[in-house]
């Protein structure tokens, strides 16, 4: 019998052109920026086709710094992605006995491709998530680093000679890829995420389906046009496209369906852990990524500045929605007070505002609903005795807008130290 090795992910890892240029307001003065609008697209891409809903159902993508709708895409369910599961099924029996080097120029292709478009895909970014587009840029680079990377690695899937005990008998361990694979990925990096799995997977000789975060649908789109045109052949990368509603159907006939192989999930702990319960009907292979509670400890022998200077890019990178952020900074009592002082004099200075501004360094959470819970949380936290230095409040830019904040005072008795924040406030405890 031969071992199945999926030597696939980086960690534990009518066609619908809209001929227009894209609007983005930017800032107070109502100003409009225009990007490329070549890369967006308003269908699922299934099978190597650019695909509706059966229903005719579609969500809405929203800018979350102007609530400005800036794309309808389709709704899908189980049906449909009953449909790509199949599609990806059958390419995989001829996408499994290409070479490695042919899956190397592919991905290298795909690679060249980002690179091109780096500065349409960092605007895409900003317009359907709101990071900084400097930040977006940052993401497109590393994003398209990841298919550079497996482009090479592509070559290097080696077996191994195994001493035998027996003299009559030799072994070998050959790699050989695990077949369909399906993905989640967030909505916080939603480039970066997704090529990061599937340009795994596409190296080791897999499959892809993805399903991209709901509020962030338009950059794994756009990836699929690169990917076409890259070479990469039909049901090879597949995406589906669902609203928040219609997630839950689809993404259990992804962990369920006999016909995936691998399955990988970035998100919340919470589900996570529902993910795997339905992944161990069929035992699939799991890679997760969840959220945690990261603590940033500060002793009294830290040099303050290079301290405030980590805190700073850990806590508000992404204004504090990323599964890395410091949610816990704990402080030595010698040297909490000078830190604190000198954290405040670099978050005043924070810029917030529309990611499309040159001066913002803090964009809008991405939706109402996250900007609600960091006000409970902050509010739970002054309730129980924790104080607010500065911020601690929404923004007056607009309803996904929370102020960069840090609090003082913080315990284990509050929820702010027991939940992943995901937003711009940092806890400090002495």
């Amino acid at each position: 019998m031969k071992p199945l090795v999926f030597r696939c992910f980086y960690r534990s890892v009518a066609l619908s052109l809209v001929n227009r240029r894209l609007a983005v307001k930017l800032g107070s003065r109502g100003s409009v920026r225009f990007f490329s609008n070549n890369l967006v697209r308003d269908k699922a891409y299934i099978g190597g086709k650019w695909l509706s809903a059966e229903s005719g159902a579609t969500f809405q993508i929203k800018n979350p710094s102007t609530g400005e709708t800036i794309a309808s895409v389709p709704d899908m369910t189980a049906a449909e992605t009953s449909a790509a599961i199949q599609k990806a099924y059958e390419a995989f029996q001829t996408w499994q006995y290409t070479t490695p080097k042919e899956r190397s120029n592919a991905l290298r292709r795909w690679y060249n491709l980002m690179i091109e478009h780096k500065e349409d895909l960092a605007g895409l970014i900003t317009a359907e998530m709101g990071k900084p587009v400097g930040d977006a840029q940052g993401e497109i680079m590393y994003s398209a680093g990841f298919l550079e990377w497996y482009s090479e690695e592509a070559r290097r899937v080696y077996g191994d000679i195994i001493p035998s005990s027996v003299p009559s008998k030799q072994y070998l361990a050959m790699k050989q890829p695990v077949g369909v694979t399906a993905m989640i990925t967030p909505w916080n990096f939603p480039s970066g995420m997704l090529t990061r799995k599937a340009g795994a997977a596409i190296a080791a000789g897999c499959t892809v389906i993805c399903k991209p975060a709901e509020d962030t649908p338009l950059s794994a789109l756009a990836l699929c046009v690169l990917a076409e045109e890259a070479g990469i052949p039909p049901g090879v990368f597949n995406i589906i496209t669902s609203s928040r509603e219609n997630t839950p159907e689809v993404g259990r006939l992804l962990t369920e369906d006999p016909r995936i192989a691998k399955f990988s999930f970035t998100g919340s702990t919470a589900t996570g852990k529902l993910l795997l319960q339905q992944c161990a009907s069929t035992v699939k292979r799991v890679s997760m990524e969840l959220g945690g509670n990261a603590p940033f400890i500060v002793f009294n022998s830290a040099n303050v500045e290079a301290a405030v200077t980590g805190a700073m890019a850990s806590k508000f990178r992404c204004s504090g929605q990323t599964c890395v952020c410091a949610n816990r900074i704990l402080v030595q009592e010698d040297i909490h007070d000078a830190f604190v002082e000198a954290l405040k004099k670099q978050v005043v200075g924070l810029k917030v505002g529309d990611g499309f501004a040159a001066d913002t360094t803090q964009g809008p959470l991405i939706n109402v609903s996250a900007v609600d819970k960091v006000s409970r949380l902050v509010e739970d936290a002054t309730s129980k005795g924790a104080k607010v230095v500065v911020g601690g409040k929404r923004h007056e830019r607009g309803e996904n807008f929370y102020e960069p904040t840090i609090m003082t005072g913080v315990n284990e008795s509050m929820q702010i130290t027991q939940e992943e924040i995901f937003g711009p406030v940092a806890s400090v405890i002495k």
